[in-house]
């Protein structure tokens, strides 16, 4: 008898050591999440203490609150506070175009960089600088491209970062092709962009091909107010598509097949998230320039940590791609201090052998 009452004991025993099971695994990803933002925070008021004018980081809160010293105030609001906000907001947004790439290809391959979208940004910009600024010569058509005229540059990287976009779905839409052949398709057109941009800058001025190679090495600070409005309006409208598709993320993460039967269309999901991801990715590209390795490194990082559940995977790489390209600014700043070294080689240097690491690690999904 006092078996049977264990044994039916038992069974009704593990409903609520499985409760509290997940309620441990929920919290202990929103800690995680938690501790991450902070560290983000501590990192962007950190390097707003840094510069030629020395800001303790309690002034550095005051001054964004417009309180406190005056030099103090201007510094931070109108140079510091937009580059860092810059940093953030590109950072988000390139990390979740590599997470939604990564999820919606099931390949943890794919990023701005390796689908071709960063080329056709460069491609385009290269067709702005040199071809549609009516061959100015001399510092002007440097000078002109590169700061005061920023607009067309920006709508022609755009144009050109979507273009690989469009080819890429509408070849996949004309012949199936599985998410590794996507990925390929987009090495491909990586090339036939590189090809064009070589061609375009061999008959060009040095002037102007010394434009372009500046619009590709990446700079934070060249962004002004409007166009950080811009990119965080296109980054929070993807943020809030992708958290709204994060349970389609996650069947189709369980294979397409489960996704499928619980009915979920994956070629809409698919086609929906890289073109929302894409648009993301090509704000940042257009008017900060080529930034590397921010959207393949950082959902790997937080894969590793957190495991795929894209209710906690696409927060989380959102702080640690801002977190990344904060730390990739700083070091931009310090590294050769005066000068201010190119944010894309930066990212480079900080993304590369993490992801050498990862690969050696083995790559997990």
């Amino acid at each position: 008898m006092q078996e049977d009452k264990i044994t039916t004991a038992n069974p009704l025993g593990d409903e609520p050591a499985a409760s509290d099971a997940y309620a441990r695994y929920i919290k202990h990803k929103r800690l995680a999440i938690a501790v991450l933002a902070a560290v983000v925070l501590a990192v962007a008021v950190f390097s707003m203490t840094m510069g030629s004018l020395q800001i303790p980081a309690i002034d550095v809160v005051r001054a964004i609150f417009g309180q406190g010293d005056a030099r103090a105030v201007a510094a931070v609001q109108n140079i510091r506070l937009p580059r860092v906000a810059t940093a953030i907001v590109a950072g988000v947004a390139l990390a979740l175009a590599g997470c939604a790439y990564q999820s919606v290809l099931r390949n943890p391959l794919a990023s701005a960089s390796t689908l071709g979208i960063s080329q056709g940004a460069a491609f385009g910009a290269s067709l702005a600088i040199i071809v549609f600024a009516g061959g100015a010569g001399g510092s002007a058509a440097y000078e002109g491209i590169s700061t005061a005229d920023p607009i067309s540059t920006a709508l022609c990287a755009f144009a050109g970062a979507m273009l690989s976009t469009v080819v890429i779905l509408l070849l996949s839409r004309i012949r199936e092709m599985t998410p590794e052949s996507i990925v390929l398709l987009g090495v491909a057109l990586s090339a036939l962009f590189t090809a064009g941009t070589t061609i375009i800058q061999y008959f060009a001025e040095d002037s102007q091909v010394a434009a372009v190679v500046f619009w590709t090495f990446g700079d934070l600070g060249r962004v002004n107010k409007s166009q950080l409005a811009v990119m965080a309006a296109v980054t929070v409208f993807a943020a809030v598509f992708f958290f709204v598709n994060r349970w389609a993320m996650n069947a189709i993460e369980s294979g397409e097949g489960l996704a499928h039967s619980l009915g979920i269309s994956v070629n809409t999901v698919r086609l929906s998230n890289m073109l929302v991801a894409s648009a993301a990715a090509s704000t940042v590209i257009a008017f900060c320039g080529i930034v590397n390795f921010v959207g393949l490194v950082a959902p790997h990082v937080m894969r590793r940590l957190l495991g795929a559940d894209y209710r906690f995977l696409l927060p989380a790489s959102a702080l640690a791609g801002a977190g990344m390209l904060l730390v990739s600014d700083i070091l931009c700043h310090v590294v050769v201090s005066p000068l201010i070294l190119p944010i894309s080689a930066i990212t480079s240097f900080v993304g590369a052998p993490i992801f050498i690491y990862l690969l050696f690690r083995g790559v997990s999904r």
